[in-house]
């Protein structure tokens, strides 16, 4: 069941306050930018995590539980697996490069928040 038209202009305008005025955004910038850029890190993490499995159950065994301790048993997790932290960097570097790049705030969230 998808999203209604109410909640996608929701959605829409949402992203829209979160970017720069249009007068200060660099070229690149926009709100289709940055849901493009968002869209292809969401479909190369999840190829990541169907070609991972491994990394996949570990993220999926994490729902339900508190977010701190989401948080701690991801960046054990991420610790004891150097490789795996590195691969998932890589995936998120584009959202990353984006923000950096068009003045975007980076959220102060570890990757436990965004898995």
């Amino acid at each position: 069941m998808g999203i209604g038209p109410a909640a996608a202009l929701g959605v829409i305008v949402a992203a829209m306050l979160s970017v720069a005025p249009a007068h200060a955004e660099p070229p690149g910038c926009t709100t289709a930018d940055m849901t493009a850029v968002m869209s292809g890190v969401s479909a190369a993490m999840s190829a990541y995590l169907f070609t991972h499995p491994d990394v996949n159950d570990f993220f999926t065994g994490l729902h339900g539980q508190p977010k701190a301790q989401v948080r701690q048993q991801t960046e054990d997790y991420l610790s004891a697996n150097p490789s795996v932290r590195a691969d998932l960097e890589a995936v998120r570097a584009p959202s990353r490069d984006f923000r950096a790049r068009c003045n975007l705030p980076q959220r102060a969230l570890t990757l436990a928040d965004n898995l």
